[in-house]
């Protein structure tokens, strides 16, 4: 392995491990404290910049029913400014999936084959890590789940 595929590979176990920290915080709109509150689009943001991959950024206010009433991509923009998608997650790559009008839920690759995500789940109260085939509702092909990767295009923020 070179050494860029060795920074790589602990890079994307970081975010792993950050992401797995979070695992039993209960959901909570627009919040971002480990073990109290947060939601699946700050959990990523919390992760990303906590391991040192992004600089901090905060994309917050948005109501919790924005996708619902809105076409704009506000979530999956934010992904496409840092990131790049790919066929084929890797550990540390991002899961999106569409709900409602718009990508609207994400949560964080931490095993690839089979895969396997840590989100905050709105329906199960708090953020959890399962594997996408345990969960019929997002792999329902109206979800038109969408993989993207910071490893493929660097983040610029």
């Amino acid at each position: 392995m070179t050494e860029a595929e060795q920074r790589q590979f602990d890079e994307r176990n970081r975010v792993a491990a950050e992401a797995r920290k979070w695992i039993a915080t209960p959901y909570h709109n627009c919040a971002d404290v480990l073990g109290a509150g947060v939601d699946c689009g700050m959990l990523i943001v919390r992760v990303f910049v906590d391991s040192g991959m992004v600089e901090p950024f905060d994309p917050r206010p948005y109501a919790p029913d924005w996708m619902l009433h809105r076409d704009e991509e506000k979530y999956l923009s934010l992904f496409e400014e840092r990131c790049a998608p790919v066929e084929a997650p890797g550990v540390g790559d991002i899961a999106l999936f569409h709900y409602g009008r718009t990508y609207s839920h994400g949560g964080i690759v931490v095993e690839a084959d089979p895969v396997r995500i840590v989100h905050a789940s709105h329906d199960a109260g708090s953020v959890i890590e399962e594997g996408l085939t345990q969960n019929p509702v997002l792999t329902d092909p109206k979800r038109r789940l969408r993989f993207f990767s910071i490893w493929t295009k660097k983040a610029t923020v």
